[in-house]
């Protein structure tokens, strides 16, 4: 997983075009999620997006995915579930203070957003994660919400 994670950062550019290109495809089919009813796409929805994103970022599946904001490095990685940078126990050769052995995830998100177009939204500051969205499908939710009228929502969504 490591490996992959880390071809993942190195092309992190390469991965952001293919997001750029598979999220209007997505945005596409919700009339039909729409009609089928995102409670039951949800559950295939979540586990293909597991098995891609558990394959090339090490996705934890917090239901809030911000790859696209943090170098395709999955903050979840970090021992301290860091949203918003490191933790400033960043260690002199770039590895975690937890777990010596490993880079920082926020270093090597940093090195992934110098490469993309969007890299500047490493800035933005993450809400903190909500729980209650773990093990579900990001994809889905983004299109519901995106789709969805702020007046119509689920008290918390």
């Amino acid at each position: 997983m490591y490996a992959l994670r880390q071809f993942s950062i190195r092309n992190s550019r390469f991965l952001e075009i293919l997001y750029n290109i598979f999220d209007p495809l997505v945005h596409l089919f919700h009339p039909l999620w729409r009609v089928i009813g995102y409670q039951r796409v949800e559950r295939p929805a979540a586990a293909i997006e597991a098995w891609v994103k558990g394959a090339l970022f090490d996705c934890q599946m917090c239901g809030r995915c911000i790859l696209s904001s943090t170098g395709m490095s999955c903050p979840m990685n970090c021992p301290k579930s860091i949203r918003n940078g490191p933790c400033g126990g960043v260690r002199a050769n770039g590895n975690c203070e937890v777990k010596p052995e490993m880079a920082c995830v926020w270093v090597e998100a940093w090195s992934g957003s110098r490469q993309m177009k969007g890299g500047d939204k490493i800035a933005n500051i993450q809400k903190p994660v909500d729980y209650t969205a773990k093990g579900t499908s990001a994809w889905m939710r983004i299109v519901r919400e995106e789709n969805t009228p702020v007046e119509t929502r689920e008290p918390g969504k």
